[in-house]
């Protein structure tokens, strides 16, 4: 069993400024970061994104995907925000993965510098979906696949179901720092996410972060439920 310890990231899914700060500030205690993605980004801009974050770590998590200039150009943009990580689609494949560390690495300062993150498989996805859009095979496959030419290409850690952790620490060992979205506290709804555990669960396989949302954000009292999750990581 690996040394590192779980941390919790709290999703602020909401294109709210002032309850993205609520809630930020009631489970400011007990998460080690904040998420703020496509919803907030696109409704309130960067600006407003590094308002929210405040003085937690952020998870940006943009998955960008484009042509490798493109997404060069886009990570160049970032610097005002100072994102402790940042995220990238794998499958956007190495050249682009390539310019987006290299971007990172000309953008930020070392010791400022976000951990690249690659997106592999999507927790909304299962083998069929997979299948549909032309993928043959798992999802585990897919996702060793692409956790191996995203670390190759230059990437710090993957994002990745709970369900592909052991996998991927089995293939990949210990460098690939791994956060892991569809985490559920037992008895929560899934929601859409097709390949969840609990926090437990993902702590025990190896999860450096877990990202969780609904079931805090949504909770009658938010900072009760992060605290009972970070009680769990802690156990």
């Amino acid at each position: 069993m690996r040394g590192r310890s779980t941390r919790l990231i709290i999703a602020l899914d909401t294109k709210d400024t002032a309850q993205a700060v609520n809630w930020r500030q009631a489970t400011a205690a007990h998460a080690g970061a904040v998420k703020l993605g496509l919803e907030f980004t696109y409704a309130s801009g960067l600006e407003a994104v590094r308002a929210v974050a405040g003085d937690s770590p952020l998870f940006l998590d943009l998955k960008l995907h484009d042509i490798p200039n493109t997404v060069a150009s886009a990570i160049g943009s970032l610097a005002g925000v100072r994102p402790a990580m940042l995220t990238i689609h794998a499958s956007g494949g190495r050249a682009m993965i390539a310019a987006a560390r290299a971007a990172v690495d000309a953008t930020f300062p070392a010791q400022a510098r976000p951990l690249l993150l690659g997106v592999t498989v999507l927790t909304s996805m299962d083998e069929a979906g997979l299948h549909e859009i032309g993928v043959p095979g798992s999802v585990e496959a897919q996702v060793i696949r692409l956790g191996r030419l995203a670390m190759e290409a230059g990437a710090d850690g993957l994002v990745c179901s709970p369900h592909e952790i052991t996998p991927l620490r089995q293939a990949l060992g210990d460098d690939p720092v791994l956060v892991v979205p569809g985490i559920r506290p037992a008895g929560s709804a899934a929601g859409d996410q097709k390949r969840i555990m609990t926090p437990a669960q993902a702590r025990a396989a190896g999860a450096d972060w877990i990202v969780v949302g609904r079931p805090i954000t949504r909770a009658a009292d938010p900072a009760a439920a992060a605290a009972a999750i970070a009680a769990e990581l802690a156990a």
